[in-house]
């Protein structure tokens, strides 16, 4: 690629432009979550339900590691604006769906624009600015991914409440609108390609098929369907058969869409590693810490959207204080090794302290997102750092990748494994044939809490609070795993700033 200079204002005309797709993309993960039974109530569909969050995610993940690769071949200007594009007509499709399967479908598509504009900014900011100064900025990054995230929830609800469940999508065309001119404008300068694109279809095709067989079946675990369902197996005998002919394909082919060389190099493939586990944890407890607390305190979706507030406040400031670190210090292994030693203590003070304790709940929340918000930007910039200028598109959306893989899978085990803990003890029984009738919410849990009443849902929410503990316990515990891997990453020094000019 050609080399850019940037003086500061242009970085943060980019900058902003950035944030607006970061922002939009991680907005409409969860803005939905609270308008599902209005939703459900209109189309009277729930057997589709759960994949009008599913769909999203599942298309953004596959999507990510295809504009990595593309962007490196074709430029990252092009590719944003495609993303841009594809997410705000997709969203006007949303808005006016007439059924559940055209509602779906439009998410699809909304998950392949949102896929490249968050994979795309963040290759931005390795093109454009030094390995030492990135911390600073994918800090940002992570601060307003976090603070979409959660916001979602609110704005939804309110929007959901006072307005309608299609107001959720159609905020995203003034938004959507003004990023893309905004890109458009800021972007012109962005390096271009020299070398001539050569795309590995057979490879794009065999990735596809993979992660989205790999993906479903995922979902549909965390869904309640049991490991040993023929159709959950088939998906992911699939998958594993196409990962497996993608990966023997890449090692071969003369451009692939993944260099496989990639994988032996240890620092990135410990940086994916750590990514995953914080993404597990962080997005895992988005979903699950709001049901907690409704299904414990009797508390409603509007106040359980707000008792997240306390790990999006934390998410920034782990992020802002590590990117500062990482640029001072020019060192990302202690940033990431600290995130991941307080990780495991804070979450096992969330499981042990009830969530009507709401000061020293939100202590531990607030821990838990700086322990996050001091591992996805510094897992990013120790991956950016350890790869060559060529490579940077593809290892970016890798990462991106893993962070997405491990929020799928964290939610899909995490979920299941509530299920299964709640199996036995009669509350996830509730007679299916209230699903669909007035007054239901679509969600078990919920509904047979709302049947229960006097000593009967002392008892089952008693239950619930331990079930959770319990749940949170052995979350704390999967977040080892990040630990190791951040333990056994190299100390690296980052580039330079002499690497600013180059």
């Amino acid at each position: 690629m050609t080399s850019l200079n940037q003086t500061r204002p242009d970085i943060r005309s980019i900058l902003f432009a950035l944030m607006m797709a970061v922002f939009l993309s991680a907005l409409d993960q969860t803005i939905v979550a609270v308008s599902m039974p209005a939703i459900s109530a209109q189309f009277k569909d729930f057997d589709l339900l759960a994949w009008v969050i599913s769909a999203y995610m599942v298309a953004l993940t596959v999507a990510v590691p295809i504009y990595g690769k593309l962007g490196d071949l074709y430029g990252r200007r092009r590719l944003m604006l495609f993303g841009l594009s594809t997410f705000t007509i997709a969203s006007l499709f949303c808005a006016m769906a007439q059924s559940m399967e055209q509602l779906v479908l439009a998410r699809v598509l909304q998950g392949i624009g949102a896929g490249g504009m968050v994979s795309v900014s963040q290759a931005i900011i390795g093109d454009i600015v030094p390995p030492r100064e990135r911390g600073r900025y994918q800090g940002y990054f992570s601060g307003m991914y976090a603070a979409a995230s959660v916001a979602g929830p609110v704005l939804g609800g309110f929007m959901t409440e006072y307005l309608s469940w299609r107001w959720v999508f159609i905020i995203n065309l003034p938004l959507g609108l003004v990023a893309w001119w905004v890109a458009r404008q800021t972007l012109i300068g962005l390096p271009v390609p020299q070398r001539k694109p050569v795309i590995d279809y057979l490879g794009t095709v065999l990735m596809i098929i993979g992660l989205t067989a790999l993906l479903l079946g995922i979902t549909e675990i965390g869904q309640g369907h049991s490991w040993r369902d023929e159709h959950v197996q088939l998906q992911l005998g699939v998958a594993l058969l196409a990962l497996v002919i993608f990966v023997l394909y890449e090692r071969r082919t003369r451009e692939p869409l993944l260099p496989m060389h990639l994988f032996t190099n240890r620092s990135a493939v410990l940086c994916w590693c750590t990514i995953f586990f914080t993404s597990f944890q962080a997005i895992s407890l988005i979903v699950l810490l709001p049901l907690r607390f409704q299904t414990v305190t009797g508390g409603g979706a509007d106040s359980a959207a707000l008792h997240l507030m306390p790990l999006a406040i934390g998410m920034p400031m782990g992020a802002y204080f590590g990117g500062r670190r990482t640029s001072l210090t020019g060192r990302y292994k202690p940033i990431i090794l600290t995130g991941a030693l307080l990780m495991p203590l804070a979450i096992l003070g969330i499981a042990f302290t009830p969530p009507q304790s709401a000061l020293l709940t939100g202590l531990f929340m607030v821990l838990t997102g700086i322990a996050s918000g001091l591992q996805f930007p510094t897992s990013l910039v120790g991956t950016q750092n350890s790869v060559e200028m060529k490579d940077m598109g593809v290892a970016t959306s890798t990462t991106n990748l893993f962070r997405s893989l491990g929020g799928a899978v964290g939610v899909a085990s995490m979920s299941a494994l509530l299920l299964a803990m709640l199996a036995g003890s009669g509350i996830a029984q509730a007679d299916r044939s209230m699903i669909g009738v007035e007054g239901s919410s679509g969600n078990l849990l919920m509904d047979s809490l709302h049947a229960a009443s006097g000593p009967a849902l002392d008892l089952l929410r008693g239950q619930l609070s331990m079930t959770f503990q319990h749940l949170l316990v052995g979350s704390a515990a999967v977040s080892l795993l990040g630990l190791a891997a951040a333990l056994a990453m190299p100390n690296h020094l980052l580039r330079g700033r002499e690497d600013k000019d180059r």
